[in-house]
């Protein structure tokens, strides 16, 4: 009878199947790190892309705020170069009133009246006077109230007073004078309107 030894071939077996082992699970764990890497890779590339979106927006932002104050600025800049127009506007019409103020009243003061004092506040005149009848300060009043400047005459007070041997009326009146820009600009309004229909 022929006797074989088993021994070394299956030790080389068991060599060879502990190769493939170490080789099959050395592939497995290059694969399973290449796939870590790979979704690494991709993870962290979305992680930059987005910390660049958000890089920017911030920027954007930054942008953003500063132009908002710029535009706060102007609009603080725009009102106050309104006040200032309209504080102009209003010198502008207040400019003329003192001569639309004598020139009512040398027009509107009836014969037999004659002012001592003129006084302005604002808007509003004091005139002080004689008249040689009380019908003549009515007849001044009516003239007042007629004006196209001036408006809402009030008499103060009115009394008996004897001037150069002469028995006078004394008066205390008061007198608003109306605000012309109202009337200018409706007429600019009015030109405005002419020139848009030509």
């Amino acid at each position: 009878m022929i006797r074989i030894n088993l021994l070394p071939w299956r030790e080389a077996r068991r060599k060879a199947h502990n190769l493939q082992f170490f080789i099959l699970m050395g592939m497995v764990s290059g694969l399973a790190a290449s796939i870590v890497l790979l979704v690494h890779g991709y993870y962290a590339t979305r992680i930059s892309i987005q910390a660049e979106r958000n890089h920017f927006i911030s920027a954007e932002n930054t942008k953003l705020d500063k132009e908002i104050e710029e535009i706060k600025k102007l609009k603080e800049e725009i009102q106050a170069l309104l006040s200032r127009k309209q504080v102009i506007e209003t010198l502008q019409g207040d400019r003329a009133q003192t001569v639309y103020l004598l020139e009512q009243l040398v027009r509107q003061t009836p014969d037999g009246v004659y002012l001592k004092s003129i006084r302005q506040t604002g808007s509003k005149v004091n005139l002080t006077g004689y008249a040689q009848s009380n019908a003549r300060v009515s007849t001044l009043m009516r003239n007042f109230e007629a004006s196209p400047y001036l408006e809402r005459p009030d008499l103060v007070e009115i009394k008996v007073a004897n001037v150069n041997n002469r028995r006078l009326s004394e008066f205390i009146m008061n007198v608003d004078l109306k605000r012309q820009q109202a009337e200018s600009d409706a007429a600019k309004g009015g030109a405005a309107a002419a020139g848009a229909k030509k």
